[in-house]
């Protein structure tokens, strides 16, 4: 017996020194390597702080720089040793701690992402698990304005790994979250998505859920489609069921939008465009506006045209307006009718009627 724990006591002893020796060679050159290699791909200047090792076995890499592209705070993870023996890398527990991306599109609508260049076959690459925690994206948009217009993700959080049973399922559960800043730094709303996608299958069952979003905060890219008067608050709550099976994608979705405040007045409206003034036209004595619709479109292949969207928006805000007192209906079109008046026409060319 005492033989036995010796023997063991002695394993243990050699496998911390080569571990411990694995370390310090680690700190010591691993660095260095790791930035020419990052250079070398993205043409950026990139430079790492330190890399270990974590028993029982996990590398980590501190204080990762890239550029002015990102910077990461830490990224650490267990690659499989034995996979490597197959010429397949297999990662497992990849977690990206405190990363800062810094996102540019050009007017041309270019991001400033890198391009790899492609030198024979690639790796085949395995990820089992992904966590990012607490991160930040910001993007500056130039399309929509030649200053560049800034939207900022923060405390961005996202979580990604297989389903565990049953064991030949090739689903895997997501989970997503952010808090939205405007231009101004302010906060803006916050975004939740979460579900699982077997994407081999096409099958997905999700939820988004946007809160509080203050959509003024984000006039440059809806310019005056929602009205021409321009608004000084909007809130904008959302839910969307994200539901697919054999690739048939179906998006239910229940929106509301509220504490709707003006800042100019009403008699300064001069477009009768229906779409562009349908807050006008389709909300409440509140001025609060309620949808419900459902879109149909392909998993691997989501699209919906603008005409498309138009009637489907258009459907729920009608439904929407049905179910208002009659009082209210009277009242509205009264106050509307001169301004209104080729109001059934749009409709039926909208609906294709």
């Amino acid at each position: 017996m005492k033989k036995r724990y010796k023997i063991i006591f002695w394993l243990c002893g050699i496998f911390l020194v080569f571990f411990l020796a694995a370390n310090i060679l680690l700190g010591a050159y691993a660095p260095r390597i790791v930035e020419q290699q990052l250079q070398q791909n993205l043409k950026l200047k990139c430079t790492l702080g330190r890399i270990h090792l974590n028993l029982p076995f996990a590398v980590t890499l501190e204080k990762l720089e890239i550029g002015e592209l990102a910077s990461i705070k830490q990224i650490s993870f267990s690659p499989n040793l034995a996979a490597l023996l197959f010429g397949k890398i297999v990662i497992h527990g990849l977690t990206v701690t405190e990363p800062v991306i810094n996102l540019e599109q050009s007017a041309d609508g270019k991001l400033n992402l890198p391009v790899l260049e492609q030198k024979g076959k690639p790796p085949e690459i395995y990820l089992t698990s992904l966590a990012v925690r607490n991160g930040k994206i910001n993007f500056k948009d130039k399309k929509v304005s030649p200053e560049g217009f800034k939207v900022t993700v923060d405390k961005l959080n996202v979580k990604v790994a297989k389903v565990a049973l049953p064991v030949t399922s090739l689903a895997t559960n997501f989970s997503a979250s952010g808090q939205l800043l405007s231009e101004q730094g302010t906060a803006s709303g916050e975004i939740d998505f979460s579900g699982w996608l077997d994407y081999l299958a096409k099958n997905l069952d999700a939820q988004l859920k946007v809160t509080g979003l203050d959509v003024t905060k984000f006039s440059a890219y809806y310019g005056n489609f929602i009205s021409n008067r321009k608004l000084s608050s909007a809130r904008l709550d959302v839910i969307s069921t994200f539901k697919s099976k054999s690739n048939a994608l179906e998006i239910t979705t229940k929106l509301d939008l509220s504490n709707l405040v003006y800042a100019q007045p009403k008699d300064e409206v001069i477009n009768v465009d229906l779409m562009k003034n349908a807050l006008d036209v389709f909300t409440d004595s509140k001025g609060n506006l309620h949808l419900e619709f459902i879109i149909d479109t392909l998993l691997d292949n989501p699209a919906i045209s603008q005409e498309k969207l138009q009637k489907i928006i258009l459907k729920a805000a009608a439904k929407n307006l049905s179910e208002q007192p009659p009082e209210e209906l009277i009242n509205k079109v009264s106050s509307m009718i001169d301004q209104y008046k080729g109001l059934g026409k749009q409709i039926k060319a909208i609906l294709g009627q």
